[in-house]
């Protein structure tokens, strides 16, 4: 996966910790609060994101668009996490694959990127005029981009 070792050992902490944790929340589960965020023993802050309406936060797996918690399958989110901590860098099919499945990419074709990124798109579109986020790169792959 896209975690590393603080990252993996946050998820942890938080899922042991979540049910204590809920009675804290606000009544928004985009609203980010100190109570909400997960304590360990490394202070580092989240990986967080905001771009207009779009809210991302990689520890807690979340994104929001304006105050709606958009639903991703874990494939879906991996590439939305890598494309959007590297905006306007082109990832290629291949590479998307290799680091997302963290497999060899001969074994998975590019329709199975171009599936996933179509559904992505597809969630982060809430409305008509909302931006399309994810730009594809004719022949070579996709990169993340706000106008």
């Amino acid at each position: 996966m896209l975690l590393n070792t603080r990252q993996r050992q946050e998820l942890v902490n938080y899922l042991l910790d979540s049910e204590k944790q809920q009675n804290n929340l606000a009544n928004s589960p985009c609203a980010i609060s100190e109570n909400y965020r997960v304590q360990t023993a490394i202070d580092e802050p989240f990986t967080e994101i905001q771009m207009d309406d779009l809210y991302f936060c990689q520890e807690q797996r979340l994104v929001c668009i304006g105050e709606q918690v958009i639903k991703l399958t874990a494939k879906e989110f991996d590439i939305l996490a890598l494309l959007i901590t590297h905006p306007k860098r082109v990832f290629t099919y291949e590479l998307i694959m290799e680091l997302v499945w963290n497999e060899d990419y001969s074994y998975y074709s590019r329709k199975a990127v171009n599936n996933h990124v179509s559904n992505l798109r597809k969630k982060l579109k809430t409305t008509p005029g909302s931006p399309d986020y994810i730009k594809s790169v004719i022949g070579v792959g996709y990169k993340f981009e706000v106008l």
